[in-house]
């Protein structure tokens, strides 16, 4: 990648403004009737938040997630209402030169409990799920499926949320106690119909979608809305349809790099969290900026 890399920004400090929660990633801030979405440049693997960041992620993150929620609004409504820091409210003007590139402003939904995931390939938890029941979230799977195979039709596999720790896959059945059939059903069909417009047209630009989770919520009038993050390299897996073979990992554009690495020196995954080298943070680095031109057609601005 030939863009100069900018100064890595871990964490925000907006005076005059209200922080209401600070996530893995995410640095959120209360605007009376809307709120400011700010992406910095940490990673999380894990479930941990590890110590040095990746410079440009946090952009890398929030305008891929512009790019998506526009090219999926017909599908779904979701909660954008300002992605120029020249359309913001005058009290965040002071704080342009940060929030330019990494932020957005955005409604206040009433989120539901539940990761929506789809996924289309047999990967990750998915994969470990199925080496021990033949299924993924109570989904029964064909016998002799091997890692990353493409599934018969891609499914809806939910997870819990969790505060800490690791979010748990549930069957459709605990989402339909959790929120309701009526909802339940709703979030399935609209992460399922998602899901196949991104990943029609990710073919398109030479990338297969494995899996991707949503956040979905209502608004003010009870309609179904897209929120937080959408189709970004830290909630997807990105590969390259070039050289895709079942029967092992694949080569991603995404933190999967690493969470290899992690694993390659044999962390436990307790405190304390290891520091990237500079090789690991530099290669996660080229991967977000290389998918996100591959998939926008844009160069991060």
């Amino acid at each position: 990648m030939t863009r100069a890399e900018s100064a890595p920004v871990a964490t925000t400090e907006l005076p005059g403004l209200r922080l209401l929660s600070r996530g893995k990633v995410r640095d959120v801030y209360d605007l009376g009737t809307e709120l400011l979405l700010v992406a910095t440049d940490r990673l999380s693997a894990f479930d941990h938040v590890l110590p040095n960041p990746i410079p440009d992620k946090g952009k890398v993150l929030n305008q891929i997630s512009a790019f998506w929620f526009a090219r999926t609004q017909r599908t779904v409504l979701n909660h954008v209402l300002a992605t120029d820091v020249e359309d913001y409210p005058a009290a965040l003007r002071p704080h342009a030169s940060l929030l330019a590139g990494r932020s957005m402003v955005v409604k206040k939904l009433k989120m539901f409990p539940v990761e929506c995931v789809a996924r289309g390939y047999l990967a990750g938890s998915g994969w470990k799920e199925y080496q021990a029941t033949q299924s993924v979230c109570g989904i029964p799977l064909p016998p002799g499926l091997k890692e990353s195979a493409k599934l018969p039709s891609p499914i809806f596999t939910p997870a819990t949320k969790e505060e800490s720790g690791h979010d748990e896959n549930i069957s459709f059945d605990r989402v339909v106690s959790i929120v309701g059939k009526e909802h339940a059903e709703a979030l399935r069909d609209t992460t399922l119909a998602i899901y196949q417009e991104a990943s029609t047209y990710a073919a398109t630009k030479g990338i297969l979608i494995a899996d991707t989770k949503f956040e979905l919520g209502l608004d003010e009038n009870d309609t179904l809305t897209l929120g937080d993050e959408v189709l970004t390299p830290d909630s997807s897996r990105f590969w390259p349809a070039k050289g895709y073979a079942p029967g092992r990992p694949q080569p991603s554009y995404d933190k999967q790099f690493v969470r290899d690495w992690l694993e390659s020196i044999g962390w436990n995954k307790q405190p304390p969290v290891p520091t990237l080298p500079d090789e690991v943070v530099e290669g996660t680095r080229r991967r977000y900026l290389e998918i996100f031109e591959i998939l926008t057609g844009k160069t991060l601005a």
